[in-house]
């Protein structure tokens, strides 16, 4: 007896509709707007980042935010765990094997998948993970906390068939709009839970693939994962709330595009606020080094010498207290103390 083949069910309601308009909203800026290259480079290496540091992070690494963006930047953090560490890099490491498979052009395929969960999963744990392999045994979805069973994946056995119906599904299904396509990607494969550890981030890397080969890559500018560890449980919800009315994804698909929605209305304004600022940055006639801080302010807050000399290290510390004085005399940064310890922030009214 032949299966039916994969078939999600879901209905457009009247918030997904408003998430998916202000996603579209954000990605008709994004195209449209005239950022510059330097910041755009800068913003989509952040988001990698954070997306590595939150995907792992959900999954139990206890890195900070502050340590992962060292690591990745290719710096060293004593002390920390090495697992966690290794789980950090290889999700780079994935994310760039996708990024170049999204330029070959080939469609979604199984051993995609394999070599995607490959690269995440490689070296970590002793190989427990069984890198690249479907699982031949039973998993479950165990509470960290308490050690109860939350959820038991379909038998061993039905792995392959399903996989083999989810990319069949992924590269026929025109009709469905492509983030709902990227949603229902990533929580079927949770559901599937085809490998024996490193699901969870499997899924979520498929999740932007499918964005991505759409047209929707934003840019790169986005993080998801980010969105998803603000507030576990209701991640945690939302995917169990599938399984409670018989895996009907349409709250799954709110969440999901709720959430993208979100990320991106956040890029959205970064990216207006960048625009206005660097108006003011050709109408002061900034060099390249002040728009570039312009831009670092946008986005942290504030600023001390060493955070600028950390930017251009062959550049003398003279030369860049020069730079930021100009930039206060020129009514853009309020300066806050005096020398080393000087901090310097942007003025409320170039927000």
């Amino acid at each position: 007896m032949n299966r039916p083949g994969f078939k999600p069910r879901f209905k457009i309601t009247d918030r997904m509709a408003e998430a998916l308009a202000r996603i579209e909203r954000a990605r008709g800026f994004l195209e449209a707007a005239k950022l510059s290259e330097a910041w755009l480079k800068d913003m989509a290496g952040r988001a990698l980042k954070l997306e590595a540091h939150y995907t792992t992070h959900i999954e139990g690494t206890r890195l900070t935010w502050e340590q992962s963006e060292k690591l990745l930047s290719g710096g060293k953090v004593p002390g920390a765990d090495p697992e966690d560490v290794r789980e950090l890099l290889n999700y780079r490491r994935a994310f760039e094997f996708v990024s170049d498979y999204l330029g070959s052009g080939e469609r979604v395929t199984e051993g995609l998948i394999r070599e995607i969960h490959k690269k995440l999963v490689a070296g970590v744990r002793g190989g427990s993970a069984r890198p690249g392999e479907y699982r031949k045994v039973q998993n479950y979805v165990v509470n960290s906390a308490t050690g109860e069973v939350v959820y038991q994946p379909p038998p061993a056995m039905m792995v392959p068939a399903m996989m083999s119906e989810l990319v069949a599904w992924l590269n026929r299904e025109k009709r469905t709009h492509p983030v709902l396509v990227s949603g229902i990607a990533q929580y079927q494969l949770v559901h599937i839970h085809p490998f024996l550890d490193g699901n969870g981030r499997v899924s979520r890397l498929l999740s932007t693939l499918c964005l991505y080969r759409a047209g929707y890559d934003f840019k790169r500018l986005f993080t998801l994962s980010e969105y998803y560890d603000r507030d576990r449980p209701s991640f945690y919800r939302a995917l169990q709330a599938v399984r409670e009315r018989g895996l009907d994804l349409t709250g799954w698909l709110e969440y999901f595009t709720r959430g993208l929605a979100t990320q991106l209305s956040e890029v959205k304004e970064q990216g207006e606020r960048t625009l206005r600022l660097e108006a003011a940055a050709r109408a002061h006639g900034l060099n390249a080094r002040q728009a570039r801080a312009l831009g670092y302010l946008i986005e942290q807050g504030g600023m001390a010498i060493r955070d600028y000399e950390a930017m251009y290290p062959k550049v003398t510390r003279r030369t860049l207290q020069r730079d930021l004085s100009a930039m206060v005399r020129a009514g853009l940064v309020l300066e806050q103390g005096a020398g080393p310890a000087a901090r310097y922030r942007l003025l409320k009214k170039l927000k």
